[in-house]
């Protein structure tokens, strides 16, 4: 029994993620709280984008997975503190602002884990 636990846990941190899966425009039009996703749509500037991205980047265990944010899309993976579960954050940039869309890979429910990573990004964007 220890042995499948391990194994799952192994699997859980080390499985590679599908850029073309993970790193996809972000469709939602207005802010949203799902059961294992957050989504919040801000106005702003040409200069936003940068700002969340230095922010996002600033997230402990936190790295890119694809894009940048010259490009107008970037994706970043975060890791959980024990088990190492990758959450998945995408920055879009649109007309009149951003679009940010955190989500879980693994579960049903993150217990509102996203939707506090993108609300404590734009506090410290906001704050700046």
């Amino acid at each position: 029994m220890l042995g499948i636990a391990l194994a799952i846990a192994l699997y859980v941190r080390f499985a590679p993620s599908d850029v073309a899966y993970w790193h996809r425009p972000v469709t939602a039009g207005a802010d949203a709280d799902g059961e294992g996703s957050a989504v919040r749509i801000l106005q702003g500037g040409s200069d936003l984008m940068a700002r969340l991205d230095r922010e996002m980047r600033a997230l402990p265990r936190t790295r890119v997975l694809s894009g940048s944010p010259e490009a107008g899309r970037v994706t970043y993976v975060t890791r959980s503190r024990v088990m190492g579960f990758p959450d998945y954050t995408t920055l879009e940039r649109r007309p009149d602002g951003v679009a940010l869309y955190g989500r879980l890979r693994f579960g049903r429910s993150d217990f509102g884990v996203n939707a506090a990573r993108l609300d404590r990004v734009i506090g410290q964007v906001e704050a700046r």
